[in-house]
């Protein structure tokens, strides 16, 4: 049966997740009220920490992954020395895959209320949209699965912007009384300045916390950065936290390749995104599983192509390599040199010769010289993208 389309992959839309203390530390440069933190990466500093805030602390796991809560990456400390043990617990903790290397040490609030504000850039409707829930907390997932009518959505008009009596409707879908609405409506305007003027894909407060006096605190915070929009926002481009991401991706940027990992078995090396989804799709069409997303680009660097195959062979579940080139810009003699090269550099490490078998698909410019150069190695190209793609699937499960 044909898998569906593309969309059940990740979205090309590349993002950059920063941690929640630098997600609340942008909101209170838009004038949103946080608590006193701070980061520590020792027990001994956690303890500092809470010495220096002299109240009760959270100690919270800095993870690019939901559910700390759950998996016990949240912990309150009402001394400085509980601190230090609930540091010790949370740090070096495995979350969903994930290594926890720092906690946050923050004053804890007196929580009498917890609400759910959201912003997501919404490809449908092409316009940010807002959602908000008075059952907010550590549930929203199960909140938006089971009774979604508590959910509240509101998409902005990108030219008007949140109006003010859109951010007082939105509140008074939180909050009854009227002076903590008036707080909401205000967060909820600084929020959509907040987004918007990162050229964020994300930005949410979970939970929002009315506390016994009336007050609101955001006292969790996330924040997805679009890719594209970083050479805007050097500062933000710093917060970057290479150790919390996959570090085939980081290769992959660094050598300026789209890449993202996936779990299948068929490695894919493909120029151009769009040919990249349809390859991906095709390999579920004919039964396999594509391992990853990888678009070299328009570019004639073999170079490219090289670093695509020490990404592409640094993953041990990926049983066959298919290689689909629709030479335009890209030319095929390029691919081919840099095949050639990668093999042979392969093959003098320490691994000695590639074991993968090879598929390639070449078609386009320089596309005799890019088989001459193939041929002289023994390998072939085939024709069509469809075969391609059954030699693959049918090498890789052997």
């Amino acid at each position: 049966m044909r898998a569906a389309p593309s969309t059940q992959y990740k979205s090309r839309e590349e993002i950059l997740n920063i941690h929640e203390f630098q997600a609340k530390d942008i909101f209170a440069k838009y004038g949103m009220a946080v608590p006193p933190e701070k980061v520590a990466i020792t027990p001994d500093e956690a303890r500092t920490i809470a010495e220096e805030l002299g109240t009760a602390v959270v100690v919270k796991a800095q993870v690019h992954v939901g559910g700390r809560g759950k998996a016990g990456g949240v912990k309150l400390a009402k001394t400085p020395q509980e601190a230090y043990e609930k540091a010790e617990q949370i740090l070096g903790m495995d979350i969903k895959g994930l290594t926890v290397n720092q906690v946050l040490v923050a004053q804890a609030v007196d929580i009498a209320h917890e609400a759910y504000v959201g912003i997501i850039m919404d490809r449908q409707t092409k316009r940010a949209v807002f959602m908000v829930s008075a059952a907010g907390g550590i549930d929203i997932e199960e909140v938006a699965r089971d009774t979604p009518e508590k959910i509240h959505k509101l998409a902005v008009d990108p030219f008007l912007g949140l109006l003010p009596n859109q951010a007082r409707m939105l509140a008074f879908k939180l909050y009854v009384d009227p002076k903590i609405a008036g707080q909401a409506a205000k967060i909820l305007t600084q929020l959509y300045n907040t987004f918007i003027e990162s050229d964020a894909s994300l930005a949410e407060i979970n939970p929002l916390v009315t506390t016994s006096d009336g007050q609101l605190w955001a006292v969790d915070g996330k924040m997805n950065i679009d890719d594209n929009a970083l050479f805007k926002h050097k500062d933000i481009e710093a917060m970057r936290d290479l150790e919390a991401e996959e570090p085939t991706e980081v290769e992959a940027r660094e050598a300026d390749l789209s890449f993202v990992k996936l779990e299948g078995e068929i490695g894919c090396v493909v120029n151009g995104a769009g040919l990249a989804m349809a390859t991906m799709d095709m390999v579920n069409y004919y039964g396999g599983s594509p391992a990853n997303f990888l678009d070299i680009g328009g570019s004639s660097n073999p170079d490219k192509v090289v670093a695509a195959m020490n990404i592409i062979t640094s993953d041990p579940k990926v049983k066959a390599i298919l290689f689909n080139i629709f030479g335009g810009i890209t030319r095929c003699d390029d691919v081919a040199n840099g095949i050639v090269t990668a093999l042979r550099r392969i093959a003098e490490g320490p691994g000695g010769p590639l074991k993968l078998p090879i598929v390639i698909r070449l078609t386009g410019t320089n596309e005799e010289e890019g088989r001459r150069i193939l041929q002289e190695v023994d390998l072939v190209a085939t024709d069509t993208m469809a075969d391609a793609v059954q030699q693959a699937i049918k090498l890789g499960n052997k």
